[in-house]
Parts: C-alpha cells; sequence; structure tokens
C-alpha cells in the first residue's frame, strides 16, 4: 500500500518532495513506513493513533476474531456469497467495542433502552453498508506490519499523537514509551481521556491535538 502510494505521488502526481506526510490508524501505520522507507522526500511526519511495532497482544486477537466471525460462517461461502454472511453483523460488534469511547458512549446512551436503541441502529446501518470480504480485508492487512526494525532509519522530525482511551493502542502498554527514544527526532504526546477525546476516533478531531500540531508545522516552515 505505501510503494503504491508513492508511485502515486511521485510518477502520478509528479511531486518529489512534500511538507508533510501524516495519517490516522491505518494511515499512521503509513506514515511510519513512509518515513522508514523514503526519509528525504518529507520535512516532517505525523502518526496519528496507531504504534509502530508489530500488532499482537489484544490488538491483533480482537482483528483475528473479527476474520473468523466472518470465514468460519458457512454462509461466507469462501468469499462467494450471494448476500452478506451473519457473521458479519459478529465482526461489527468487535469492531464497534475497539472503536468505541465509554465516555462518549454514557453522554449519548444513559439509559438501558437509550443503549439498546443506538446500537441497534448503529449495527443495522453498517451491516447495510459493509461488505464481509472487505472487511476481512481492511482488518487483515496490517498483519505483517512492523516498523520496529528501522526506527533509526527516520530522519524527518515526527510528532507522534495517541490518546489515552484508545482500546486499540492502549497505552498502559507503554509501547510507545519503549519505541520512541529509537527515532532520532521524534516527540510522543498522548491525550488525556477527556469529554473531548473520541476513544480511537479521536485522531480525527483536530481540536483536541491541534495546540501540538500547529507548533510542530511552523517550526517546519522555519526549518525550510
Amino acid at each position: 500500500m505505501v510503494a503504491a502510494q508513492y508511485r502515486l505521488v511521485t510518477d502520478g502526481l509528479h511531486v518529489n518532495h512534500m511538507v508533510l506526510v501524516m495519517g490516522t490508524s491505518m494511515g499512521c501505520m503509513h506514515s511510519w513506513l513512509w518515513a522508514e522507507r523514503y526519509p528525504d522526500v518529507m520535512d516532517g511526519v505525523v502518526p496519528l493513533a496507531c504504534i509502530p511495532t508489530q500488532l499482537a497482544g489484544r490488538n491483533r486477537m480482537w482483528r483475528k476474531m473479527i476474520i473468523d466471525d466472518i470465514r468460519t460462517d458457512p454462509d461466507w461461502k469462501g468469499g462467494e456469497y450471494a448476500s452478506q454472511p451473519r457473521g458479519l453483523r459478529a465482526a461489527l460488534q468487535l469492531l464497534f467495542m475497539a472503536g468505541s469511547s465509554s465516555l462518549q458512549l454514557q453522554r449519548s446512551a444513559p439509559t438501558r433502552d437509550s443503549a439498546d436503541a443506538y446500537i441497534a441502529r448503529w449495527l443495522d446501518t453498517r451491516f447495510a453498508e459493509t461488505d464481509a470480504n472487505d472487511l476481512v480485508y481492511q482488518v487483515d492487512a496490517s498483519r505483517d506490519y512492523d516498523p520496529s526494525t528501522a526506527l533509526d532509519r527516520i530522519t524527518a522530525p515526527v510528532l507522534a499523537i495517541n490518546s489515552a482511551d484508545d482500546f486499540i493502542n492502549p497505552p498502559e502498554l507503554r509501547l510507545m514509551e519503549q519505541l520512541i527514544p529509537r527515532v532520532p527526532r521524534a516527540r510522543f504526546v498522548l491525550i488525556p481521556t477527556s469529554e473531548r477525546t473520541r476513544g480511537h476516533g479521536t485522531h480525527t478531531v483536530a481540536a483536541v491535538w491541534k495546540e501540538y500540531f500547529g507548533p510542530f508545522v511552523a517550526a517546519l516552515e522555519r526549518a525550510r
């Protein structure tokens, strides 16, 4: 995926240098790989909501369960289904929990009945617009992701941002604290859980992390 992006930017768009490479979630993973493989084509890198190491432990387990929910369903038919397999609904339930925020969900559904109605609406909507094979591909595409062995190759400044309420990248593992010192010019920011954070989805709430992002970009511009 990263090689295809690089070819699109350089061969297709004829861009040979970028001020910033920035991505969220899987795009965050892409950002780390961009920084390692093409260190001279960007001034800076901002990965949001990921960790630059192999996906293991719970982070791989919930993905594996999603894949198994779909592929072990007889309705999946080896991927040749005529209608979406029932296992897709179970897979979406796991996806919901992985990306959820307890504070926001408590605010949105503060009673038993509102919670039941909320998740029913969410699941019905997502089931109608999701393809099982596509979801399998999405969650399994990170199976060989592991930039941890080449972090010292990164020469561009890095601002890595995660949030404390991210189920997918839990701060209690302290993986970022172990890995960031291996990146020559990197800063790691962990956004505390608050009424403004959205779990894993905090990566798209710019108001939460703009106070770090703005000065970082300004510094890149001064250094040019």
